[in-house]
């Protein structure tokens, strides 16, 4: 595998934004990627759990960079995630809390810096024209309704366990 712009596989990831910083760099680190998350002076992860997810990395053969520019980020990724810019309930803020991230939009001309083929995955809601374009959210890169597919399944997982739980019901905890 190679790089991701946000999250990969034995492989490069490429991430921005607060949101999601967290999560993939950790999980990245332990699945021994190479981790690579863009994000504005003021959005980047807290510098401990970097340090962590390093530490990780360097464990599992992986690596972590973080960085406010977009394109290093992206540059030769496998794969390139985003988030919204900003949280649900917060969209009365939306004008204010995005102006940073602009520069950090998914778009044609950024994804021409990750691999040809190079995925382009969204946990959605996304929010078309702002953290990414209708161009690649629609575009053959997106994985992003497949992505969304597996949530579901993995959720029913987790649900039908828990009801077997609850229940005492062993046959549904296997």
């Amino acid at each position: 595998m190679g790089s991701a712009y946000f999250l990969g596989v034995k492989g490069d990831f490429c991430a921005a934004a607060a949101q999601i910083h967290r999560k993939h760099l950790l999980g990245g680190a332990v699945a021994g990627m190479n981790v690579r998350v863009a994000g504005p002076n003021g959005y980047l992860p807290d510098p401990q759990i970097v340090a962590d997810a390093e530490a990780i990395a360097s464990e599992n053969g992986g690596s972590v960079l973080v960085t406010t520019d977009p394109k290093e980020a992206v540059a030769g990724a496998d794969c390139v995630f985003t988030d919204t810019w900003v949280s649900m309930g917060e969209e009365a803020e939306y004008a204010i809390r995005s102006k940073p991230f602009w520069d950090y939009q998914v778009n044609a001309e950024l994804m021409s810096y990750a691999k040809e083929d190079a995925i382009f995955q969204h946990c959605l809601p996304a929010y078309r024209g702002k953290e990414v374009t209708s161009e690649v959210i629609d575009g053959p890169q997106s994985v992003v309704w497949d992505e969304a597919g597996n949530r579901l399944h993995a959720q029913k997982a987790l649900l039908t366990w828990l009801a077997g739980k609850a229940r005492g019901d062993e046959s549904l905890l296997a």
